[in-house]
């Protein structure tokens, strides 16, 4: 283990909160790694994004059509591109320069994946190789264990502020419906859908349907969505 890396180890373990952890932690691990692009990411802190960015990232970012995103949703495991796809394929399916080469590991927290640390390559750059996965392993560790440790001190959870009522319809914004088809399966009118949407978004403080999957799904309310929300967020990195 080299001393750099266990400097990282030592520097997860000392800051408090999820900037800190950005600002003091991401860097590092970006540095070590020579990456172009490095970032973590949070399912229930999923950023705004307009329509058609967001239509781009379901169709490019899917698990169904990225092998990485379902390679990390399957197996809780860090990957590179190289390991689950062809160079052809990988340009076709992400063809953004800085993201030539990409590896990607899980943040996971009480059994459930919670959030991604990714780094990003330029085509000019070496390749990711088997010592790179390794080492984005234990760091992986060492940030789900601060995950866990730290997120155990909110409380109260802000979902526990739902009601049963309100919970039914985020089961049902997960798994993709509309608010008229929310309202006929729960038998009351699509305003009241409406209604109920803006009640829970002001109770999650969300603005939008996926932070408010992404905030459920990575609590304690399991919603099908969670494999998803990692699409939104595996490679859009913010650094």
């Amino acid at each position: 283990m080299t001393n750099s890396l266990k400097h990282i180890f030592e520097v997860i373990n000392q800051v408090k909160n999820e900037q800190d952890l950005r600002s003091q932690v991401v860097p590092k691990i970006g540095e070590y790694f020579a990456a172009k692009r490095s970032g973590v990411f949070f399912f229930d802190r999923l950023p705004l994004v307009n329509s058609n960015l967001q239509k781009t990232l379901q169709n490019g970012l899917s698990i169904e059509h990225n092998p990485v995103v379902r390679y990390l949703v399957e197996r809780h495991a860090p990957v590179h591109e190289a390991l689950v796809a062809s160079p052809k394929v990988w340009t076709m399916i992400c063809p953004r320069p800085d993201h030539w080469h990409v590896m990607a590991g899980p943040i996971v927290s009480c059994g459930q994946l919670v959030g991604v640390l990714g780094c990003t390559r330029e085509q000019s750059m070496p390749a990711f190789d088997a010592q790179n996965l390794a080492d984005l392993s234990a760091i992986c560790l060492h940030l789900s264990v601060w995950t866990a440790t730290v997120r155990s001190q909110y409380q109260p959870f802000k979902t526990d502020r739902l009601t049963s009522r309100e919970l039914q319809i985020a089961e049902l914004v997960a798994l993709g419906r509309t608010n008229a088809e929310i309202g006929t399966e729960l038998w009351i009118t699509e305003n009241s859908v409406k209604q109920a949407l803006k009640r829970m978004f002001r109770k999650l403080e969300v603005s939008s349907r996926a932070q408010m999957v992404a905030q459920l799904s990575a609590t304690k309310h399991h919603l099908p969505s969670v494999k998803q929300s990692l699409s939104d967020l595996v490679l859009n990195t913010d650094q």
